[in-house]
């Protein structure tokens, strides 16, 4: 997963996404061998050489200025967050083996946060690892899990992979398409900063492997920063509801973000939520399913 493979495998990517016509281009009818635009096409938009793209694109140029990155990003009518994701790929980085990082802790701060706030919360490291979650977001999101697990790093959840190898995790959500391609793009963002991260790659090697849908998604080299999304969801106590999943960074450890659950005020979905907590409360759930703290 170095940073110029990326590099190269995303550039191709996103130029196989643009047909002539999105970009002005004329056709005059002929057959094009190749889905999307050209390497001498993307060159031209960009205002570089044909000849420098061509290394870009087969990772053979060392790494590219944020001018000619813009350049590009403007070619490929790129979104902020993928402009984003090409800066980093582009960064010139030391060839060496990285250390292992230590295991991510949560400060005193941020663990009172989680524990204090009404909704379902649950904070998240950058490789997707559940750090803290609080009682009803424990509930709402991975009730059938040990509620204790995150406090122990060799067996934290991962909430990559229950969305897309665990049932319960993937039948929560009716819209599951939206959700996973929104972590998968999240992931594509996340590698882009961190291409040394030996876990990272044994994660996104795992779930190629287990998951056709995760590889298919990863391949299309798709990226989006996780914010605020509507959620379509089927909870086996909370039953049918319609939610807000609002994720944010956390200042002081902006690799952690803390995702909230919120509903709409005096909809079906608050009131379902305030029965889940109800029901977390006394102890009242299908057996099975809120596991012993």
């Amino acid at each position: 997963m170095s940073g110029q493979g990326q590099l190269a495998e995303y550039l191709q990517a996103c130029r196989a996404r643009l047909q002539p016509e999105q970009v002005g281009l004329p056709t005059y009818g002929e057959r094009r061998r190749v889905p999307g635009l050209r390497r001498e096409e993307v060159a031209g938009l960009a205002g570089v050489s044909a000849s420098y793209y061509v290394r870009l694109e087969q990772g053979q140029a060392l790494h590219a200025s944020q001018e000619v990155v813009a350049a590009l990003a403007r070619a490929l009518q790129l979104t902020p967050d993928e402009h984003a994701h090409l800066r980093e790929l582009a960064q010139p980085r030391r060839h060496r083996t990285a250390p292992k990082p230590p295991p991510e802790r949560v400060s005193p701060d941020t663990a009172e946060l989680v524990a204090t706030l009404a909704q379902p919360a649950i904070l998240l490291g950058r490789r997707g690892d559940v750090l803290a979650w609080n009682p009803l977001g424990h509930a709402f999101l991975a009730g059938h899990l040990e509620y204790s697990s995150p406090q122990r790093p060799a067996d934290r959840p991962n909430m990559t992979r229950l969305i897309f190898l665990d049932a319960h995790t993937r039948a929560l959500y009716r819209n599951w398409a939206v959700k996973a391609r929104a972590v998968v793009g999240n992931l594509r963002l996340t590698t882009g900063k961190y291409p040394e991260d030996q876990e990272l790659s044994a994660l996104v090697g795992e779930l190629a492997t287990r998951s056709p849908e995760f590889a298919t998604m990863w391949a299309g080299h798709r990226v989006r920063a996780c914010d605020s999304t509507v959620h379509h969801m089927h909870h086996p106590v909370a039953g049918e509801v319609v939610v807000k999943q609002q994720t944010l960074r956390i200042p002081h450890a902006p690799d952690q973000t803390l995702t909230v659950v919120t509903a709409e005020p005096g909809s079906a979905a608050e009131a379902a939520l305030t029965l889940l907590g109800q029901a977390v409360a006394m102890g009242r759930a299908p057996a099975g399913y809120l596991t012993t703290r």
